[in-house]
């Protein structure tokens, strides 16, 4: 198994489906790749499943800016790769973060902001 982490936006609102007899929400989530003009971007297929996708559903809306890590697969289709993530867990920026006037932050039961400032110990050795 391949977990990743990545950080994007989401590329247009997120859909909730219902497969068998679980909930499932898909989007796509666009990541910033280079520099300059050698800048693009690396497109990840996105599933959210179960209660949380419920809890989602109507947070992810285009442009949100999104924190996910999650199972990595990947295939190809018509000779391009598509890169498809499992959703373990998943976090959104606030308003201000995500640069966009109509960004919703995400579902407050599922919205973790943590601070690392208090981590930090500055007798550390190196």
């Amino acid at each position: 198994m391949q977990n990743i982490t990545i950080s994007g936006n989401v590329g247009k609102d997120a859909e909730l489906r219902t497969v068998r007899d679980s909930q499932v929400l898909s989007f796509n989530v666009g990541v910033k790749n280079g520099f300059g003009k050698d800048a693009g971007s690396v497109w990840y297929r996105c599933s959210l499943w179960g209660k949380a996708a419920e809890a989602f559903a109507g947070s992810l809306k285009k442009g949100t800016k999104v924190f996910i890590s999650g199972e990595l697969t990947h295939d190809e289709y018509e000779g391009k790769p598509q890169f498809n993530v499992r959703v373990g867990s998943i976090d959104t920026a606030p308003r201000s973060e995500a640069g966009s006037s109509n960004t919703q932050s995400s579902a407050p039961s599922q919205n973790q902001h943590t601070s690392y400032d208090d981590d930090l110990d500055s007798d550390v050795p190196f």
